[in-house]
């Protein structure tokens, strides 16, 4: 049933997008040779070096919800807990390279980074096993990563229980007194098979026990950010955005 329901919506989305894209393509030529005219030479302008951009004339700029409020939810917490050093594993890359102008950090993924940059470095760590002592890290983040965790999709072996050796190592290595920023997909408890989990707010607070929960923001699914969410708003949201600040 879910793949016929997927197949449908595909052909769905197919016959809505097709017509506006001829049409958008025919506009295209048609400022193309509006603009050849008023170029006046100014720039070589031919017709084998077009590069045709049909998606972009918009009303609005358009911007992936989770991935722009989550890093944004946390580079504010940063500003204001000013660690002298911020470990993050596995987080979108833009999040700390932008931190580092501010805060070093030192980035650590299945797949190391080639980004060079002051006040930031990368290298290789397996999130079942973190190569660090236990109580080492004072400021810490794993945003939108642990759902991945053991289904293969980045290369890493198939592990029922991924996620949650991700969790305890995360809690294993940090520090008395340390913040932990922790972002995940809520809602319905399910996993999409291999391209992540959702998880209830429930489950969350239960993994990180006995850590404490200083704060939860939520990127629901009609979009925005809610600071201090109401944790009760989890279970209405089919792919939310779960933003948890813990310290230990």
């Amino acid at each position: 049933m879910y793949y016929k329901n997927y197949l449908i919506r595909l052909g769905k989305n197919t016959l809505i997008r097709f017509p506006k894209r001829v049409i958008r393509f025919f506009e295209y030529w048609k400022e193309f040779i509006q603009f050849r005219k008023l170029n006046k030479k100014k720039a070589v302008l031919k017709f084998f070096d077009a590069y045709p951009c049909l998606n972009d004339k918009l009303s609005t700029t358009p911007f992936d919800q989770h991935y722009t409020y989550h890093p944004a939810w946390a580079a504010r917490i940063l500003a204001q807990t000013r660690p002298v050093l911020h470990v993050d594993i596995s987080s979108i890359l833009s999040f700390g390279a932008i931190v580092s102008a501010f805060v070093p950090v030192k980035f650590f993924d299945y797949r190391p980074a080639d980004l060079h940059l002051s006040g930031y470095e990368s290298d290789f760590a397996d999130l079942k096993k973190l190569p660090f002592a236990d109580n080492l890290i004072r400021s810490l983040s794993c945003m939108h990563t642990v759902e991945h965790i053991g289904l293969g999709r980045y290369g890493d072996e198939l592990d029922a229980d991924g996620d949650i050796k991700a969790v305890n190592e995360l809690k294993r290595v940090l520090q008395p007194g340390g913040d932990l920023l922790f972002v995940t997909p809520v809602g319905k408890p399910v996993i999409q098979f291999n391209a992540h989990r959702i998880y209830s707010y429930e489950q969350i607070i239960e993994y990180f026990s006995p850590l404490t929960l200083k704060e939860f923001s939520l990127v629901p699914d009609s979009g925005g950010l809610i600071e201090n969410a109401d944790p009760s708003l989890v279970a209405q949201q089919r792919y939310g955005c779960g933003c948890f600040w813990f310290k230990k």
